[in-house]
C-alpha cells in the first residue's frame, strides 16, 4: 500500500505542474486575440502566485485538520474547474478572476505533499516527486502547441482540463489509502507543532532559506513565463515553435530531478544542490549569446536541468534543518516564499522589458542567479555556525 500511495502522490504532482506552464505557452495566442499588451500576463501570474502564497501560509492548520489526502483531492478539483473556466473566458477580467482558485489550490497541494514526502520517504522520492511535476509542466506546452497549430489556445486549456479531472478522480478514489498509511515508513508518528510566521522570522536561518526559495523559483518562472515570448520577439521564433522549445525547458527540469534522484546514493544532497547551481550559471551565460538560436534553446534546457534539482533537494532537507515537528509550518512558509518569487518576477521583468526591451532577459536571469548563489552560501555558513549542517545527508 505504501508504494501504491507513493504512485498516487506522483500522479497528483503531475496535476500540480499542469496549470503552471499553461499561461506562459498560451499567452502569445491570448494577448493578440484580446488586444492586450504582452505585459498583461503579469496580472494573471501575480494573482495566481499571490493566492498560492496565502494558501501556503495557512496550509499547516488546514492539513492538520482535514488530512493530506482530502486537501490534495479537493485542491486538484479546484484547479481543474479553473482551467476549464479559462477555456471559455471571453474577457480578460475573467482570466484574472479564475487565477484565484488556481492559486489557492496549488498552494495547498504543494505544501501538503512536499511535507508528507519529506517526513515519510527518502530524498530520491522527493526528487522523483518533483520530476513528475516537471512532467506536468512539460505536458502543458505540448498540448498548447498542438492547439495553437490546429485551432486556438482555448482547446489547449480544454485538453489540460481533461487530464486534470482524471487526476482528481484518481485522488478521490485513493482516499482510503491515506488512512492506512498514516505514519511514516519506519512506523514513527510525528506530532506536528504549528510555528507562527512572526516567530519563524525571528530565526535568521529561516529568513535565509526563504530567500533561497524565492530566488530559485524566480529563475524557474522567469523562464516559464517569459521564455516563449523572448524566443518569439528577440530570437524570431514563431509562436508554436517557441511553445515546443518551452516544452524542452520543462523536460530539462524533469530530467534534472530524475537524475538527481538516481544519484542519491552516489552524490549527497548538498553536493547535488551545488552542482545544480553551477549548471544554471553555464546556462545563463549561454543565454547571453546574441542571435544565438541554438544557444538560447540549449540555455533554456540547461536552466531547467540545473535549477530543477535545487528546489526539491532543499525542500527535502526541511525536517533535517529545522526539525520534524515544525516541518509542516516551515514547509508552508518556504513554498509561500517560493511563490512570492513567482508572483513578483513576471511583473518585475514586464516593467524591465517595457523600459529596456525584451533583449535584456538573459541579463535579468544572471541577476537572479547571483541572488540564489549568494543566498545558498550564506545559509550554509549560518547552518554550520548552529551545528546543524550535515554534508552527509
Amino acid at each position: 500500500m505504501t508504494i501504491l500511495l507513493l504512485v498516487i502522490i506522483y500522479i497528483a504532482f503531475i496535476g500540480l505542474g499542469l496549470p503552471d506552464s499553461l499561461i506562459g505557452s498560451a499567452w502569445p495566442g491570448i494577448y493578440p486575440e484580446f488586444g492586450l499588451p504582452n505585459t498583461y500576463i503579469s496580472f494573471i501570474t501575480f494573482t495566481i502566485s499571490g493566492c498560492t502564497v496565502l494558501s501556503s501560509m495557512f496550509s499547516d492548520k488546514i492539513i492538520n485538520k482535514l488530512g493530506t489526502g482530502k486537501v490534495a483531492a479537493f485542491s486538484t478539483a479546484l484547479t481543474a474547474l479553473a482551467i476549464l473556466g479559462f477555456s471559455f473566458s471571453e474577457q480578460f477580467i475573467f482570466l484574472v478572476l479564475l487565477a484565484i482558485p488556481l492559486g489557492l489550490g496549488a498552494g495547498a497541494i504543494d505544501s501538503s505533499l512536499n511535507n508528507y514526502i519529506a517526513l515519510h520517504y527518502t530524498a530520491r522520492h522527493m526528487n522523483y516527486l518533483h520530476c513528475f511535476y516537471g512532467i506536468g509542466v512539460s505536458c502543458s506546452p505540448y498540448l498548447m502547441s498542438m492547439a495553437l497549430s490546429n485551432t486556438s489556445w482555448r482547446d489547449g486549456y480544454k485538453y489540460a482540463f481533461i487530464v486534470q479531472i482524471v487526476i482528481t478522480l484518481i485522488l478521490v478514489l485513493s482516499l482510503p489509502l491515506w488512512k492506512k498509511n498514516g505514519g511514516n515508513e519506519d512506523g514513527e508518528d510525528v506530532k506536528p507543532v504549528s510555528l507562527s510566521f512572526i516567530d519563524a522570522m525571528k530565526r535568521p536561518e529561516i529568513r535565509m532559506v526563504l530567500l533561497i526559495m524565492l530566488a530559485t523559483n524566480a529563475i524557474e518562472y522567469a523562464c516559464g513565463t517569459w521564455g516563449s515570448t523572448f524566443l518569439v520577439e528577440a530570437r524570431n521564433f514563431d509562436p508554436d515553435s517557441a511553445a515546443i522549445l518551452l516544452t524542452l525547458y520543462y523536460a530539462g527540469m524533469a530530467l534534472g530531478r530524475f537524475t538527481s534522484g538516481v544519484l542519491e546514493n552516489v552524490i549527497k544532497t548538498w553536493l547535488r544542490i551545488a552542482i545544480g547551481v553551477c549548471i544554471v550559471f553555464v546556462a545563463v551565460i549561454l543565454m547571453l549569446v546574441p542571435n544565438g538560436v541554438f544557444f538560447s534553446a540549449a540555455g533554456l534546457f540547461l536552466i531547467g536541468f540545473g535549477n530543477g534539482s535545487i528546489y526539491p533537494n532543499l525542500i527535502y532537507l526541511t525536517p533535517y534543518n529545522f526539525g520534524k515537528e515544525v516541518s509542516q509550518s516551515i514547509m508552508g512558509f518556504q513554498i509561500a516564499a517560493a511563490y512570492t518569487g513567482v508572483m513578483l518576477t513576471p511583473p518585475l521583468f514586464g516593467l524591465v522589458s517595457s523600459l529596456l526591451g525584451i533583449k535584456v532577459y538573459p541579463i535579468f536571469l544572471v541577476v537572479l542567479w547571483v541572488l540564489m548563489a549568494v543566498s545558498i552560501l550564506v545559509f550554509v555558513k549560518k547552518m554550520k555556525s548552529l551545528g546543524r549542517f550535515d554534508k552527509n545527508v
